[in-house]
């Protein structure tokens, strides 16, 4: 009975079925009954050891400075009263984010809540879970990158599902939202290189990522995806999780200086390396993409990897000279203005 309800959960979602799964089967990525990269893109390194003993390590292997030792510090903003002209970024932990420009708002992977079943896959740090549901407005846009639970939360959707306008997302994963709740007239899906005009002023384009997809043991039946806003005076662009590969080269000669740019840096692994950015990779992404800030996301709230949880954060901090673009590393929840470089605070030390 356990089992079966377990398996039966909402949370887990649901596979793809009827016209959205003809429309998946159409295309150009979709081979096999399955979605590809771009490139060949294994899971895991191939290397001597079996599947089972590198599960073994990964679930029980101990990692001195995994978590914080204290409390890590954060920026609680009350965004309701914030000034609904103010044009800025929001770091929300992990790789929530909250953006507010020309006039529109949008939200980024949203996992911020902490209840049963994800409670038991992702425990955020101490002090880290500082914003909730409660402190969001009315959002114009959600955008979800990829189905994986630190991306698309469950509890989370069913919360905001009375705040959010329109839900934008990758193929198939409107499966799991209609599940949720979600009218589907109010679900965009994009394939990669689809564009969408959101207002007369704002485009959205969906970009390829090198990842993979999957709530369960099911495997890369809906698609992962990066993302650029292309508004008047700036382009922001959202890279999911994902590898190195050819297209961050291909998106920053495509679409010229980017203004601001987010990237995954955390939660790596050896044994990952072609499904998330490597550390030395994610200089090359970053200079590949020719933008003019960065802001690294995917650390400092989650343990999902076995690396001291500051790691990702001292090595691109030291990696500075040999970027290209303005290196932004905020505190949770600090408002990052567009138009401003706000000097970097080593909030990350002594912890």
């Amino acid at each position: 009975m356990g089992i079966t309800f377990a398996y039966a959960h909402p949370s887990l979602g649901r596979s793809p079925r009827g016209k959205r799964l003809e429309r998946i089967k159409q295309s150009p990525n979709y081979r096999d009954g399955q979605f590809c990269n771009l490139s060949y893109t294994p899971l895991m390194e191939d290397n001597d050891k079996s599947l089972l003993l590198n599960l073994w390590e990964f679930l029980f292997k101990k990692t001195p400075g995994l978590k914080p030792n204290r409390d890590i510090p954060v920026v609680k903003n009350n965004l309701h009263e914030l000034d609904n002209n103010l044009e800025f970024i929001q770091w929300l932990g992990h790789s929530s984010m909250y953006i507010q420009t020309n006039g529109l708002r949008f939200l980024i992977d949203p996992v911020l809540t902490n209840k049963w079943p994800e409670s038991m896959m992702l425990k955020p740090f101490k002090g880290t879970n500082i914003y909730s549901t409660d402190d969001l407005p009315n959002i114009d846009y959600l955008i979800i990158t990829h189905d994986h639970w630190d991306h698309l939360d469950y509890h989370t959707i069913k919360k905001l599902k009375d705040k959010v306008n329109v839900y934008i997302c990758p193929l198939g994963v409107g499966e799991h939202l209609e599940r949720w709740g979600v009218n589907p007239t109010d679900i965009i899906e994009m394939d990669w290189q689809d564009e969408n005009m959101l207002n007369d002023d704002a485009k959205i384009y969906c970009l390829p990522a090198r990842h993979f997809s999957g709530r369960t043991f099911k495997r890369n039946k809906t698609l992962w995806a990066s993302y650029l806003l292309q508004l008047p005076d700036k382009k922001i662009y959202i890279s999911g999780d994902g590898g190195y590969d050819t297209h961050f080269k291909e998106i920053g000669e495509r679409f010229g200086e980017i203004t601001l740019a987010t990237l995954e840096n955390g939660q790596y692994n050896d044994n990952w390396k072609y499904i998330h950015l490597m550390p030395n990779d994610l200089v090359k992404a970053i200079n590949d993409l020719n933008a003019k800030k960065i802001i690294t996301t995917h650390h400092s709230k989650f343990a999902l990897a076995h690396h001291p949880w500051q790691e990702p954060i001292e090595l691109v901090a030291s990696k500075a000279d040999s970027i290209h673009s303005q290196l932004i590393i905020p505190i949770i929840g600090e408002i990052i203005k567009f138009d401003e470089t706000p000097p970097t605070q080593l909030w990350w030390k002594d912890n």
